[in-house]
């Protein structure tokens, strides 16, 4: 047929072109496959950072025991102490919680009181040196108060005659908010983008954060934030 000529595609470039084309078109399939769980996490991890930010309160007039305990100066060589917003996130409900005696001397940094969740028993450190004037019998009758209310659920007054001593081993303010931000990255870094410790608003998951990152050996993730493994 005149003005028709017959191209064959083997025989020119144009089979290399189709070839490079559904070679991208492939990758671009690939890539998105792979990228989406990737994305997903990046995103749900920039949701999840502000929320941690905003889990634990610490109050600016109190001080605090890097094994998450505090002290709150009441009047002269007397102040009261407890654990932090922290501690009680970090174990869930508390079932009971052993505390010494009036007339029992406690020391900074080392075992003040126990607390009893579930079947297990995690130690806590004493912010301050002194002896124990008085115990919050209300407190250890309902520990589950310290969970709703761990600032104003103390346990136990201690008279610490050196307490302008151990202030400098305790932190407050802007320290104190500089040292929660280091506690959250660790947590974070245990977290491992385990995004199952938070509900989809937000909220934290209520039978505490160690057990969600490990249910069988929680307890030892507790002993390391209080710092008792050192103990």
């Amino acid at each position: 047929m005149e003005g028709f000529s017959y191209v064959d595609i083997f025989a020119t470039k144009g089979i290399e072109y189709l070839l490079v084309i559904g070679f991208l078109l492939l990758f671009v399939v690939f890539w998105r496959f792979l990228a989406r769980p990737a994305r997903a996490v990046f995103q749900a991890t920039k949701k999840l950072v502000p929320v941690v930010n905003e889990w634990f309160s610490l109050p600016e007039e109190i001080y605090y025991h890097m094994g998450h305990s505090w002290a709150a100066p009441e009047r002269k060589n007397l102040v009261r102490v407890g654990l932090d917003d922290f501690a009680q996130k970090l174990v869930g409900k508390i079932n009971a919680i052993q505390v010494p005696g009036i007339g029992s001397t406690v020391h900074q940094g080392e075992k003040a009181w126990t607390l009893e969740v579930d079947s297990k028993k995690i130690d806590m450190l004493s912010p301050v040196d002194g002896k124990v004037v008085a115990i919050n019998d209300k407190i250890v009758s309902s520990p589950e108060n310290v969970n709703k209310y761990p600032y104003v659920s103390w346990l136990m007054e201690v008279e610490s005659p050196k307490f302008s001593v151990n202030k400098k081993q305790l932190l407050s303010g802007t320290l104190a908010k500089k040292w929660m931000e280091e506690v959250r990255e660790s947590l974070l870094s245990r977290m491992n983008y385990n995004l199952g410790l938070v509900y989809q608003d937000g909220g934290l998951l209520v039978d505490g954060m160690a057990k969600n990152l490990d249910r069988d050996n929680w307890d030892e993730i507790a002993k390391d934030f209080f710092l008792v493994s050192e103990a």
